[in-house]
């Protein structure tokens, strides 16, 4: 169990931590809450104390003999704060102390994130973006905001993330440290596919595979964390888009292949974590396939599918990196790691990453473990952990890479 102080700044945004904060504790952390005074204004002390079981306080002049303001932050794993609003961040990176939460964040050894949300005009401005590159070179992560809705009619970025996406990359922060969400991609075009296709076979039916998608969206939701523009390819795949990354949905094989090839054409990374089907029916029937009738099959004639990940590589511009997946067992001829290489040199990628999915591992579960291979052969072994644990390692092994663009 870890310790996380949730700070809360003054903005409409606020309602949202109190669903943080359900997450968190849901993942079993104890959370103890420190508001600013405006933000009581709009989610009252009594549902922080509620959700946390915890006593919640804005000023240094509360719990006096505790020394609320240095033992709180000297306590805590993590310091989280969201929303942080404009003033907040200048606050912060001016080492005001002049409430409890900014007197919390001056006495905190611990990795410090700030979730930002706030009108565009003032996330753009040049003063928020100094404040935010004075906070990020002392070691805090600062998170790009969403795009999208904010208050009234207005519409930017300067969203706060939904609570599921911050609460998965405050997992990162806490078991990789604050470099995890490095910003080494930013100003980078980052492509991935991600989910199954499904072949038809009817209107009703189809061909496919177990994916999940949880990996494709991990490396997504890091990525855009990280400062990259992202682009997901996702083959059915029905869960909310993480923030900051803009999602083309696809269904079948050749769906994919079409939108990857087009949005790979000006990115830095493709990164194709889709579990593409190898084969497809010769034909599709118009109308469902029905038992004893004339029209039922007695076997199915398959066609193999374009290997997208081989037009990817061949069509692969100066400086670009192309990532590949490989879901592989071991077998008579050889273990997980010996095909793995086998399909490394064969597909001509700069790196493979490999699940290993004996007995049903990986597909739909929350967590992962991976190995990651590069052409000049080095071996980057990504121990067990979430998947946007997970994730945060594989980003870390593509822009490590000596031939790429880290």
């Amino acid at each position: 169990m870890s310790r996380i102080v949730l700070g809360v700044g003054g903005g409409v945004a606020a309602y949202k931590s109190a669903l943080l904060l359900r997450a968190l504790t849901e993942r079993g952390h104890d959370v103890r809450v420190v508001p600013t005074a405006s933000a009581l204004r709009f989610v009252g002390a009594a549902t922080f104390e509620a959700l946390s079981g915890n006593p919640v306080a804005t000023e240094v002049w509360d719990d006096v003999p505790e020394v609320a303001h240095v033992r709180i932050g000297q306590m805590a794993d993590l310091v989280l704060v969201n929303p942080a609003t404009a003033d907040l961040l200048a606050r912060a990176a001016a080492g005001r102390a002049d409430d409890l939460l900014t007197a919390t964040l001056l006495t905190a050894h611990c990795p410090v994130v700030f979730v930002p949300a706030m009108h565009t005009e003032m996330w753009l401005h040049p003063a928020t973006q100094d404040n935010v590159a004075t906070l990020r070179r002392r070691g805090a992560v600062v998170l790009p905001p969403a795009v999208g809705r904010l208050t009234g009619p207005d519409s930017g970025p300067g969203r706060l993330p939904e609570p599921a996406d911050v609460a998965a990359l405050a997992e990162v922060v806490l078991t990789a440290g604050a470099p995890a969400l490095r910003q080494d991609l930013a100003g980078r075009r980052v492509v991935i596919s991600a989910g199954g296709t499904r072949e038809p076979l009817d209107p009703v039916r189809f061909l496919g595979n177990r994916s999940s998608g949880m990996q494709g969206w991990a490396l997504a939701r890091v990525a855009a964390a990280r400062g990259a523009e992202v682009v997901l390819v996702a083959a059915n795949v029905e869960a909310p888009a993480p923030f900051g990354v803009r999602v083309v949905p696809v269904g079948s094989a050749e769906e994919l292949r079409t939108a990857v090839h087009t949005e790979a054409a000006a990115a830095d990374v493709v990164v194709m974590a889709a579990a593409v089907a190898d084969f497809r029916p010769g034909t599709v029937a118009a109308s469902k396939l029905k038992k004893g009738s004339a029209g039922e099959p007695t076997s199915v004639d398959l066609v193999r599918n374009p290997d997208v990940l081989v037009e990817l590589v061949a069509a692969r511009r100066a400086g670009q990196r192309v990532v590949g997946f490989a879901a592989e067992t071991g077998d008579a001829e050889g273990d997980v790691l010996a095909h793995a290489r086998a399909k490394l040199a064969r597909k001509g990628v700069d790196l493979l990453v490999v699940n290993d999915v004996s007995a049903g591992q990986v597909f739909g579960r929350a967590d992962n473990e991976v190995t990651v291979l590069a052409a000049d052969g080095t071996v980057t072994p990504v121990p067990a952990a979430p998947k946007d644990v997970v994730a945060a390692g594989i980003w870390d092994a593509v822009t490590a890479d000596p031939t790429g663009s880290g």
